[in-house]
């Protein structure tokens, strides 16, 4: 007899644990807390396949359905939802072969095949995994703003007077922690001029095939880059950054701090 219960249990610890080594694969923040929240739905979704009258939903359009739903939850709404989404597919079928090849394992074994597969995506794939994003948190005046930033290593902007690395946060980020509009950023000399923020300055930059300009910058105290907590100088574009994408902000090729 097959209880849904355990079904349901199974199969959030093994989305779960897929989950986590999807986002390490695609170099993105483990993200525990929303993965959680989608290896739930897998597991509610495997739950109801078992209920009397809802044995339609085991078929491959349902089945594509939750996962795109899993998708959204766990990744977001932007380009890299469905490429984490693909990685997730490719998790599954490759533990589904390893099923297969132990010769349909029980729950155990089969949790522990998951457990194997996360941790050659966490610690046996060397640099293919090696996180391209990192979660910042900034903070001014009793606003905070929480995102994931780049690590560009294109992005060389330091401060001409200390030579420390620069971060470059877009737009929509100035908008929402500091009230800033784009027509101020694209002014950022005469922005300056009008004295809106005691600890704004300007920040020289160059840009391949552009001339170059000035952004207006802010040190940001208490900002929470990773697990670091540090004092970064903040530069911000007179555009949003990542248009579309998961990330709205840029570091350099290492992590600020």
């Amino acid at each position: 007899m097959v209880y849904a219960d355990v079904v349901m249990v199974l199969n959030f610890l093994v989305d779960f644990l897929l989950l986590l080594g999807t986002n390490r694969l695609a170099g993105y923040p483990a993200s525990p807390g929303r993965a959680a929240m989608a290896a739930g739905l897998g597991a509610v979704y495997s739950g109801a396949c078992l209920m009397p009258g809802f044995g339609f939903l085991g078929n491959w359009l349902w089945r594509l359905v939750f996962l795109g739903l899993m998708a959204l939850i766990a990744f977001g709404l932007n380009r890299s939802a469905a490429r984490r989404g693909l990685i997730f597919l490719v998790l599954s079928m490759a533990l589904g072969g390893i099923a297969m090849g132990l010769g349909n394992p029980d729950q155990t074994g089969v949790i522990l095949a998951a457990a194997g597969l996360w941790l050659v995506c966490r610690y046996g794939l060397g640099s293919v995994g090696e996180q391209t994003c990192v979660p910042v948190e900034l903070s001014y005046d009793g606003r905070a703003v929480k995102m994931l930033a780049l690590r560009d290593t294109g992005n060389t902007l330091r401060d001409p007077l200390t030579g420390e690395q620069v971060l470059v946060a877009g737009a929509d980020v100035a908008a929402e922690l500091l009230g800033l509009t784009e027509e101020q950023l694209q002014h950022p000399v005469e922005t300056l001029a009008r004295g809106l923020m005691p600890g704004l300055r300007l920040v020289p930059y160059r840009a391949v095939g552009q001339p170059g300009g000035m952004l207006l910058a802010l040190r940001l105290p208490g900002a929470v880059i990773g697990k670091r907590k540090t004092d970064p100088l903040v530069a911000f574009a007179p555009q949003e950054l990542g248009r579309g994408e998961a990330y709205r902000m840029l570091t350099g090729g290492a992590v600020y701090g």
